[in-house]
């Protein structure tokens, strides 16, 4: 198979992607509303599935389809690298320049890819229920309160080792 048709079908690939990408975005803030959006639409806590995923499941199928999309933008960079090479040289002459800008945009990618294993999620104490108001999580926990109850040490790098189980059938009943 030639480079160019390589080339056409990982392009084919990454459109697609996007495509997936945007509409799995579009379907988890628009029609599998959260907790809250739930309350104010329905009336009451009800589980929402599109295809019996809900909308957890859904935004892994999007991380998943990103993770895809990267690969499949790694492959096209490399198919296109001397080429880019090419037009770095010319647009920017000064070789200097030319290195900074470089070494910038390595760090830069580097920070983004790596920030999310290193960030701390806010604690706040969470309601059930309508009486805590259809907004959910509204009172902070002050710094005597949570430092009281260990919080647990949750990163991104923790939870990508956690399994996705299905939630039991036994979950209790919130409805008024």
């Amino acid at each position: 198979m030639t480079k160019s048709k390589i080339n056409l079908i990982i392009d084919a690939l990454m459109l697609l992607c996007v495509a997936a990408i945007t509409g799995i975005g579009l379907l988890i803030k628009y029609v599998l509303v959260p907790g809250q959006a739930r309350w104010a639409i329905y009336g009451r806590n009800v589980e929402l599935f599109f295809w019996g995923l809900d909308r957890h499941q859904w935004g892994t199928v999007h991380l998943t389809i990103g993770l895809v999309l990267i690969t499949l933008l790694i492959l096209h960079i490399i198919l296109h690298w001397t080429m880019i090479l090419a037009i770095y040289r010319c647009l920017i002459l000064n070789r200097l320049i030319r290195r900074i800008i470089v070494v910038v945009l390595i760090c830069l990618t580097a920070l983004f890819l790596v920030f999310s294993c290193f960030v701390k999620p806010e604690v706040r104490e969470g309601g059930r229920g309508r009486e805590q108001g259809w907004r959910g999580f509204g009172r902070r926990i002050s710094r005597t309160e949570s430092s009281q109850v260990p919080a647990p040490q949750v990163t991104a790098v923790s939870v990508c080792w956690i399994v996705h189980t299905s939630k039991s059938k036994s979950e209790p009943n919130w409805e008024v």
